[in-house]
């Protein structure tokens, strides 16, 4: 049976738009565009992909699971209504050119899609990045607070190490590269999300100091001899608890640790995980339903 393109939207509210943004990102491994109705507040968030008529059913049952585990999450994300339609081909790249904008993060780095014509700064350092079957354009706020944290722990003139834990798309290690960091290493379990990265890597001239390799964060070993000055770890909240160990083997003595991709309710325990290792909370931030923090030795 032929797929087709469609449009597979979840109706929420304005305070639950990050978290069901995230739920949608997660459960179709894309990235999401975002409408608001200024008429009547009604948010829309949506993916585009080719789905055939049986998937389509798949699908709804997939993301109505995911929303109810949401509610029990203590994220109300009413009215929660599914939809999918049918859409020509040429409304999926114009949908994304409306909805990504560039994103500027002060006068050291500039993320924009390739069809923005915005120019940079002196001195402002370009990361190029559409939206496609991998998590992260840095329109949201888990990766958004990454790259802000990437940007003040940057040292001029230092040598620095970063590692990418769950690399994505590879915004962060391609964005790490051009502020400086070296060695930047990247991993992601996802055979896809690794393809995805390199290619990104080579589209930002940074293919020789990102390549991304093949790897399940519950599997690293437990010591490391390799140590990093700051991991990025955008994942979700109880693999940064069960793994916290294999992620600290690897941050150097005077490292820093930038977490995200924790729900506000869950933060308290992740912070005590990672307290209890010795380590504190040097910086954070709560955006709706999601907050963020950067640890430090």
């Amino acid at each position: 049976m032929k797929a087709v393109l469609r449009q597979v939207a979840l109706h929420t509210n304005a305070l639950a738009e990050e978290a069901v943004t995230e739920l949608l990102e997660r459960e179709l491994n894309q990235s999401p565009s975002t409408y608001h109705d200024v008429r009547t507040g009604a948010i829309t968030v949506s993916v585009y992909a080719s789905l055939t008529d049986p998937a389509v059913t798949g699908v709804k049952r997939q993301l109505r699971a995911a929303l109810a585990q949401l509610r029990a999450d203590g994220v109300d994300p009413s009215p929660a209504r599914v939809q999918v339609r049918r859409v020509r081909a040429q409304d999926w790249s114009e949908s994304w050119k409306r909805h990504f904008k560039p994103i500027d993060l002060g006068r050291t780095l500039l993320v924009k899609p390739t069809w923005s014509t915005r120019k940079p700064r002196v001195g402002q350092q370009v990361v190029v990045l559409d939206p496609g079957m991998s998590f992260g354009t840095g329109q949201h706020a888990t990766t958004h607070f990454c790259l802000e944290q990437l940007v003040a722990c940057r040292r001029a003139g230092t040598a620095q190490s970063m590692l990418d834990a769950g690399t994505g798309s590879g915004i962060l290690a391609i964005a790490a590269a051009k502020l400086g960091y070296h060695p930047v290493q990247a991993f992601d379990f996802d055979p896809d999300c690794v393809r995805i990265t390199g290619e990104n890597a080579v589209l930002n001239g940074v293919e020789t100091l990102v390549r991304p390799v093949l790897a399940d964060v519950t599997k690293l070993p437990r010591r490391s001899a390799e140590k990093h000055d700051v991991i990025c770890a955008n994942l979700i909240y109880d693999l940064l608890i069960s793994e916290r160990d294999r992620l600290l083997a690897r941050l150097a003595p005077t490292g820093q640790i930038i977490l995200a991709g924790i729900l506000a309710t869950q933060f308290p325990a992740v912070q005590a995980a990672y307290e209890a290792a010795g380590l504190k909370l040097v910086a954070a931030r709560t955006r709706k339903e999601w907050r963020s923090g950067r640890f430090s030795r």
